[in-house]
C-alpha cells in the first residue's frame, strides 16, 4: 500500500508540474472605446507631466450608423472563442458597451496584471476624407524606460497581425505605424498592438464591417496573426 501511495503522490506532483509548465499564454483582447468617451485626463506615460484625455469616443459608420465601440466589441466577442479553442487564455477589458470608457491606463494595467503574451487592442478608423481606406496596425515607438522592454516584440506582432488581418478583410494595406503618444502603449509592460480594421467613414468599408461575415473575417485574421506571433499553428482559426 505504501508503494502505491508513493507512486500516486509522485505522479500527482509530476502532473502538477507539467500542468504549470504548459500553462497557456494569455491574450488580453481590448475592444476600444465604450458607449461614451471620457474627457478626464491621465499621464501619457509613467511619471510624465503630459496628459491626454482618457477617451475621445471613437468614430461611427457613415452609412451603417454603427458606433465604433460596438463594432470593436462584436469582433472581439467573435475573436475570444477562436483563441480559446486554439488553447489560449483570453482576458477581455470589457464585454458590453455601456457607460464611459475606463481610459487607457486602466486598459494597459489589465494586460499587465494578466501577464499577457499580447495586449491586442481592436479599433476601426475614421477620417474627414471619405475616400480613405485600408487596414493598418500601430505599435509603440521605442522610448527608454517606457517601451524599450516591449518594443521589439510589439513590432514583430504588428507585422504578423497586420498581414493576416489585411489578408482576411481584403482591404488596402496601410501598413504599420509607430506611435509615441498612445497612453495605452506607454503604460503597457507587455507586447501591445492596436489594429485599425478599416475606415468606418468610408462607405464601402463601413457597409462591409457592419456585417457579421466581415466581423468574422476580422476576428479570424487577428486570431491567425496572434497564433503565428506566439509560434502556434493558426489552422484552428478558420
Amino acid at each position: 500500500m505504501r508503494s502505491l501511495t508513493l507512486v500516486f503522490i509522485v505522479g500527482f506532483l509530476a502532473l502538477g508540474a507539467s500542468g504549470h509548465t504548459a500553462r497557456a499564454p494569455v491574450v488580453v483582447v481590448d475592444p476600444g472605446h465604450d458607449a461614451h468617451g471620457n474627457p478626464e485626463t491621465e499621464p501619457i506615460g509613467p511619471g510624465s507631466s503630459t496628459r491626454k484625455i482618457k477617451d475621445g469616443g471613437g468614430t461611427s459608420g457613415v452609412v451603417s450608423g454603427l458606433g465604433e465601440a460596438e463594432l470593436n466589441l462584436r469582433v472581439s466577442l467573435q475573436l475570444r472563442p477562436l483563441l480559446e479553442r486554439a488553447g489560449l487564455r483570453v482576458v477581455m477589458t470589457r464585454t458590453k458597451t455601456a457607460g464611459a470608457s475606463m481610459g487607457n491606463i486602466a486598459r494597459a494595467r489589465i494586460a499587465n496584471r494578466a501577464g499577457a503574451a499580447l495586449f491586442l487592442r481592436i479599433h476601426a478608423d475614421g477620417s474627414s476624407d471619405l475616400g480613405a481606406r485600408g487596414t493598418h496596425v500601430l505599435y509603440p515607438a521605442f522610448r527608454r524606460g517606457w517601451t524599450d522592454d516591449v518594443y521589439a516584440a510589439s513590432k514583430r506582432a504588428a507585422i504578423i497581425v497586420q498581414a493576416e488581418t489585411r489578408r482576411a478583410l481584403g482591404f488596402p494595406d496601410r501598413g504599420l505605424q509607430e506611435r509615441s503618444d498612445f497612453t495605452g502603449f506607454n503604460w503597457a509592460d507587455v507586447p501591445a498592438i492596436l489594429v485599425e480594421m478599416g475606415f468606418m467613414t468610408n462607405p464601402t468599408e463601413d457597409r462591409l464591417l457592419a456585417t457579421s461575415a466581415y466581423q468574422r473575417r476580422a476576428a479570424v485574421g487577428m486570431c491567425r496573426g496572434t497564433l503565428r506571433f506566439l509560434g502556434r499553428s493558426p489552422v484552428g482559426c478558420g
